[in-house]
């Protein structure tokens, strides 16, 4: 058995989870959440706690086992605080902000870069420089916090661009003339 997939996933107060018969919903303070259930994949909710088990032993099976599990103990902590990336964009005169549902950068570009945010996810900027990318789904969040760096990714020599909060870049030297 998958070691992911056997333990039990406590469920906590003021979180409902929902199974169909391919799907399952968690519904929390913050929203709700709904994945596709594998045919192979049996969840079970008892009370406070819900197993997930599988009915196979095919490599397919033993994979989504715990991913299974992983996707729904996401969705609890999801429904219940939500999930949260930080983004800071280092530059001279490198700033973004928030139109309506658009995120607008100017990253020493000709044109200022528009985002236009996901549904279901909310995107502030502080200071003009420091984005935070929130929302109840995990996926999204680190989906939106990706694209959103991949406008201009820190680079190594001035350390400029859209960098995570928690990201070291590692800095080169520049090139050196000979004295000679």
């Amino acid at each position: 058995m998958s070691r992911i997939g056997k333990k039990l996933i406590a469920v906590p107060d003021g979180i409902t989870i929902t199974v169909a018969k391919a799907s399952v919903t968690v519904k929390g303070s913050k929203g709700e959440l709904q994945i596709p259930v594998p045919a192979y994949i049996t969840v079970k909710v008892d009370g406070q706690s819900c197993a997930v088990t599988r009915t196979g032993d095919g490599k397919n099976h033993r994979e989504m086992h715990g991913t299974v599990r992983s996707c729904i103990v996401n969705m609890i902590i999801g429904v219940r605080d939500g999930y949260k990336r930080i983004l800071d964009i280092q530059g001279i005169g490198y700033r973004g902000e928030v139109q309506g549902n658009k995120l607008i950068m100017n990253l020493g570009k000709a044109c200022p870069i528009e985002y236009t945010i996901p549904q279901g996810l909310e995107v502030a900027v502080e200071k003009n420089t420091r984005l935070i990318v929130s929302g109840i789904n995990k996926e999204k969040v680190g989906s939106a916090a990706a694209k959103i760096r991949s406008y201009y990714p820190p680079e190594p020599y001035k350390g400029k661009g859209i960098k995570y909060q928690d990201e070291h870049v590692r800095r080169k030297a520049g090139k050196t003339v000979a004295g000679g």
